[in-house]
């Protein structure tokens, strides 16, 4: 039974782009005790493929982490694969605020752990969670002067859009945002905490860490940002959040208010536009303009933009051996 993809990768992306099928792109997770990952994968793999689900899932002891996009005329048919599992029957599916192409293969892989955050779960209560808050409740809480207002997720991420007078750590990684969030937070126990991040996942588990570390008045945006955001649409609420709400799929971002609040990484002109650098070896992760764009051809620098213009066989001999893991997960902070 084939239970992953084959296919090359250029080649679906080719296909997937050609295909104009309607989609709904959504995420949600769930931590559970799972005795046996592996056949749980197996089990989702098999139903979802057949009904052309896309997307990054993650399974593992601890329960799933899924950024999935489904065939619309599909759409019922997942809820009904979803019903049929039981501690799945109550999930949140927070669906995105934004169509678009977002993922163009299905990838369902076992992990240690459904979110990499360097935490032994065993030293403290993972279930204590913060108090989840819907968005009106957000808005009133957040214009407490008693408030701090802290953004879970990466610098990359918080760059190109965030909630208003939020602390916003200056992090690669999840594991680094608590350790910073922890020495920000530092003088604020008596404080109310409030954390969000971009579906909730990250604050299931800050907001228990952090109460664990003695912080009582501990909050978390339910739903994350994009619940906020669809929530503030359909109630006519304030939207609070100013930018736009970075995704890790091929779409890069969802535009969730007009402001513009970053800039590009080599011009320093208004722009918010995530883009992956052209060349192969370097992938970096920053903001371009336009300009730039046509100016450097979709890369990030002009060593790579001449790396990019070499034939193909010379370029893998140049990455051949080469250590671009700092470069890659820097994400774009550029000194300009």
């Amino acid at each position: 039974m084939k239970l992953y993809n084959k296919i090359n990768s250029q080649e679906l992306k080719d296909r997937f782009y050609l295909n104009d099928q309607k989609r709904i792109t959504l995420s949600f997770y769930k931590y559970f005790r799972l005795n046996n990952p592996e056949i749980f994968r197996d089990h989702i793999y098999v139903n979802w493929e057949k009904i052309g689900v896309l997307g990054r899932i993650y399974v593992a002891k601890e329960g799933i982490n899924a950024q999935i996009s489904i065939p619309e005329e599909q759409f019922s048919t997942f809820r009904e694969t979803i019903m049929d599992i039981t501690f799945l029957k109550e999930v949140r599916l927070n669906i995105a605020v934004e169509d678009g192409k977002s993922f163009f293969k299905l990838k369902v892989k076992v992990r240690y752990k459904i979110l990499a955050d360097g935490l032994n779960d065993d030293t403290f209560d993972v279930t204590n969670i913060g108090v989840h808050l819907k968005a009106k409740e957000f808005n009133e809480l957040a214009a407490r002067e008693d408030t701090v207002i802290i953004d879970m997720r990466n610098h990359y991420e918080s760059e190109v859009g965030h909630f208003n007078n939020a602390i916003l750590p200056d992090a690669d990684t999840f594991r680094e945002a608590l350790h910073i969030a922890g020495k920000e937070l530092a003088d604020n126990e008596n404080k109310n905490i409030i954390m969000y991040c971009t579906g909730g996942i990250r604050c299931e588990k800050a907001s228990a860490y952090f109460k664990h570390k003695g912080f009582e008045n501990v909050y978390q945006l339910e739903g994350g940002i994009i619940k906020y955001t669809r929530d503030v649409i359909e109630q006519g609420i304030e939207n609070k959040y100013i930018g736009k709400n970075f995704v890790f799929d091929e779409r890069l971002s969802e535009k969730i208010s007009d402001e513009v609040i970053a800039h590009c990484h080599q011009c320093g002109n208004s722009c918010d536009t995530h883009t992956n650098c052209k060349n192969v070896g370097c992938n970096l992760l920053f903001i371009q303009c336009a300009e730039c764009a046509e100016k450097y051809e979709n890369c990030c620098s002009d060593k790579c933009k001449e790396i990019n213009t070499l034939p193909e066989q010379q370029q893998k001999l140049l990455r051949k051996g080469a250590d671009n893991n700092i470069r890659i997960f820097s994400k774009g902070r550029f000194n300009h």
